[in-house]
Order: C-alpha cells, then structure tokens, then sequence
C-alpha cells in the first residue's frame, strides 16, 4: 500500500491592515482565487483527501475552506496549533499521527513547509519554485508504507508539484 501526501501552502494573504496579528490575517483577492485553483486541480487530478492537518491561523483556515468546495468528500479538517509556523520536524512528527487515512492533506506555512517539502522528496522536482514554495504551491507525494509512522525524510516519491501561476 502506499500513502499519499497533499502538502499545501496556504494562499496568498491579505496585509491590507497593518493593525491585524499574524495569526489573524485573512486571504486577499489573488489568494482567494488561486485557492480555489488547487482545489480544483485536486479535483481534477483525483488527489482527493481523506484526512486534511492544518494550521488553526486565519489564512490556513480560509484557504482551505476556498479548496474543499471542489472536493467530492471534503474531510473536516484538524485544526493543530503547532502547525503554525511549524518547523519540518514538527509536520512531520503530525503527520505520523495521521491513523489510516490513506490520502493526507497538510496545509501551512514557511519557512516549515519548504523545508518539509526538500527534506521529505527522494527527488525534487524539476521546477524552480519548489524550493521557495510559493503561497499556494502543493506536492503531491507518495510514501511506500503502509503505515505513517515509518514515513521518514527522504522517503516521499514526488507525484506532481503546481504553483497557482500554472493553472
């Protein structure tokens, strides 16, 4: 059996407003738009999730709820506090908590999340983006195990790479 990953970085936000937190800032136009982008491209391309992890900030929450409209069985996602600005290893150490859900999405943030992306691909892609992860980017990896506990950094088979630009 084999696992699959959706990493997805939430879209572009909105800094219209200097007196809003970080945690609190929303999308802006472009953001809402390309969010809608990837879920239709999960969509089209039957990347479809059982399990969504997320960042519990505003733009996390907001990009997910412009992609799961797409989504024939859109999960209900978990809300994890840690994902926010999370480090590599702490994704990581999340999504090994992921039961068997056999398709995972995780949304969140940079630097983490680029880092997470390099370290878990056996091979990058050829794009010259997937290092700097653009707001929006996702990875759609594959983990030969059977459970997400083994999953391991160098380990993820990279199945496709989109950046909202492309759609």
């Amino acid at each position: 059996m084999t696992l699959r990953l959706v990493l997805t970085r939430h879209a572009k936000s909105s800094w219209d407003n200097p007196a809003t937190g970080d945690h609190a800032r929303p999308l802006n136009d472009r953001g809402r738009r390309s969010a809608k982008a990837i879920g239709q491209w999960l969509r089209d391309n039957q990347y479809e999730p059982a399990l969504v992890f997320s960042s519990d900030a505003a733009r996390t929450r907001e990009t997910w709820a412009l992609i799961a409209p797409s989504l024939e069985n859109a999960p209900q996602p978990v809300w994890l506090a840690e994902l926010y600005h999370a480090p590599a290893q702490t994704m990581l150490d999340a999504l090994r908590t992921a039961g068997d859900a056999p398709a995972v999405l995780m949304l969140g943030h940079n630097p983490g999340i680029a880092g997470f992306a390099s370290m878990a691909a056996r091979q990058p892609p050829r794009h010259d983006r997937f290092r700097d992860y653009p707001t929006a980017a996702t990875t759609i990896f594959d983990f030969d195990v059977t459970d997400w506990r083994d999953v391991d950094w160098g380990t993820g088979t990279v199945v496709d790479f989109i950046i909202p630009r492309a759609l």
